[in-house]
């Protein structure tokens, strides 16, 4: 069979300009304005804008309300992180394994993914609401044991709960593939030398898994950190009394409701640099012990 190829170079680009069109304006030119306005004073209704230096982020940075959203967002993104890899490992492991619960997890771990995180905050609003939903019988028993209204702590707990529902699929599937590719043999080796379940997963399959971890933890990391944003609007709105007031929230309400463009711009520019040294940190020292041979 002859292999053919374009004899206009440009014809890739011509094909592509679609793609590279829409990743112009709706990612790369929204960054470009972003640290633009970050470093200039913008009218909020428009007539112009004045080139003010760094005074954005020197207000930005003097302000407790930035600290306290930033230390709220980095606890979520973490915890969120953690919870919704560690629940997507367990159904991965159960899917993985010969057991009775495995038909269960290969299906339901993937409803989710078609599901909208704005749509997900609505439906476990809906299913915590401490007077109609699942926990309104305790309420009626025990009177204030769930309100997520009021109850920073029972707010947190929705939202992590909300968030683990919707990361489940994609990472159960990532994490499934990599445990179905561990050779059998290994497996075998092992319970024959007598190692256990435990004994295989600490000593096999996690070793093995590593680089599906990785990758895992580098996504839910990005997306805890800007992907969060529909499940506080919907569910929150930022409340209780600022509990969960995170970063990606604050910009909205500081640009879209108080009409600050330039603080809510210096805001975008200071989370992108957290995400990208988040990231950075993750593939400068935690890929180093990944472990891509097998």
């Amino acid at each position: 069979m002859k292999t053919g190829f374009y004899k206009n170079k440009w014809m890739p680009f011509w094909l592509s300009s679609p793609q590279l069109l829409v990743l112009f304006l709706f990612f790369y030119l929204p960054v470009i304005l972003a640290f633009f306005w970050a470093f200039h004073l913008e009218r909020p209704f428009g007539g112009g804008s004045e080139f003010v230096g760094w005074q954005n982020f020197e207000r930005v940075l003097n302000s407790d309300d930035f600290w306290s959203s930033l230390y709220l967002t980095i606890l979520y993104t973490f915890l969120a992180t953690g919870t919704s890899i560690a629940t997507a490992l367990v159904l991965a492991l159960a899917a993985d394994r010969t057991v009775r619960i495995s038909p269960i997890a290969r299906n339901i771990a993937i409803w989710p993914k078609a599901v909208a995180q704005a749509s997900i905050g609505v439906i476990f609003l809906f299913i915590f609401n401490p007077f109609l939903g699942l926990l309104a019988p305790l309420n009626d028993m025990f009177p204030g044991f769930w309100n997520p209204r009021i109850n920073p702590l029972h707010t947190w707990i929705m939202l992590f709960i909300a968030n683990v529902w919707g990361a489940i699929p994609f990472t159960f599937i990532i994490l499934l593939t990599g445990l179905q590719s561990i050779p059998e043999s290994l497996h075998k080796a092992a319970a024959m030398d007598g190692a256990g379940p435990w004994r295989r997963l600490f000593d096999i399959q996690l070793p093995l898994l590593t680089p599906q971890l990785f990758i895992v933890v580098v996504l839910e990391l990005a997306d805890s950190l800007s992907g969060s944003f529909a499940l506080v609007d919907t569910m929150t709105q930022g409340g209780p009394g600022g509990a969960t007031n995170l970063l990606v929230y604050k910009i909205y309400v500081d640009g879209f409701k108080a009409y600050d463009l330039s603080g809510a711009a210096t805001q975008t520019a200071l989370l992108m640099l957290v995400v990208i040294a988040i990231t950075a940190f993750q593939y400068l020292v935690v890929e180093k012990r990944v472990k891509y041979e097998r």
